[in-house]
């Protein structure tokens, strides 16, 4: 069975495989970098050609759940803390959420910053301050809106947060391709400031219908004479044609010579 697990709550879930009987939400044991840490389920009998790399290594004992919620509870006075020491340092970097390892013995801070941190003198201060182990992970504008949650321009949940799973690079030639590009990036940019997720919805759909289609601005020839396409509809399929006697004409794909 393929399941998707969350490790840390600013991370995109994970893929294992598993023979335990698990249900979402649920909480497992599995292996990090630096050690077992817990996870929680996200989605169970996941259907994808993706093998796993990792299995599930157990169930969640009472144990587990006790010491991890005490962990949560230090959270707080360990962000406290290391917000200070940022601003101490003055360092341009956002601090947005931190996680203890399972056992206790290592704290992760997830930061946001417009480039590279040297953190080194942090990471050093930080650890005597708080005696644990430190480390810092720098992550992107969609992880901290994943992590943050909210609504979009459309009035639902942020499809970083609604859809569990890694999160589809998202490019302009999926804008360009549904021929919003030149609406300007503020009104194809999600909360986080990057291009919205549900660009990449339709844009294969808006490949294969575009298949054959002449380009923006290209010179056609029609039956009444040459002339520039000025406008394309991938959906009805027609195409608007400025001839060259300053006429607009549409017709569609067949009609071009």
């Amino acid at each position: 069975m393929k399941v998707l697990v969350t490790l840390y709550s600013w991370e995109s879930p994970k893929l294992y495989s598993s023979s335990y009987d698990l249900e979402v939400g649920g909480k497992v044991i599995v292996a990090s970098e630096t050690g077992n840490e817990l996870g929680i389920v996200e989605a169970i009998n996941v259907e994808t050609k993706e093998e796993p790399e990792e299995k599930i290594v157990r169930l969640a004992t009472d144990r587990d759940k006790e010491v991890f919620s005490k962990h949560l509870k230090e959270i707080e006075d360990f962000l406290k803390v290391c917000k200070e020491e940022v601003k101490a340092h003055d360092l341009n970097m956002k601090i947005i959420d931190a996680m203890a390892s399972l056992d206790g013995k290592q704290v992760i801070f997830a930061f946001t910053s417009d480039g590279r941190i040297d953190f080194r003198q942090l990471v050093k201060d930080l650890s005597i301050k708080i005696k644990k182990s430190v480390r810092m992970q720098q992550i992107g504008s969609r992880d901290e809106a994943r992590k943050l949650g909210g609504y979009g321009i459309c009035g639902r949940e942020l499809c970083c947060v609604r859809f569990k799973g890694n999160m589809q690079s998202i490019t302009t030639e999926m804008a360009r391709v549904q021929q919003i590009a030149h609406r300007g990036s503020e009104r194809i940019s999600g909360l986080c400031g990057r291009l919205m997720c549900c660009l990449s919805y339709e844009a294969q759909q808006y490949k294969e219908m575009l298949q054959g289609m002449p380009e923006l601005f290209s010179n056609v020839e029609t039956k009444e004479g040459k002339g520039t396409v000025i406008e394309v509809n991938a959906i009805t399929q027609d195409i608007k044609v400025r001839l060259e006697t300053g006429k607009y004409v549409s017709l569609k794909k067949e009609d071009l010579k």
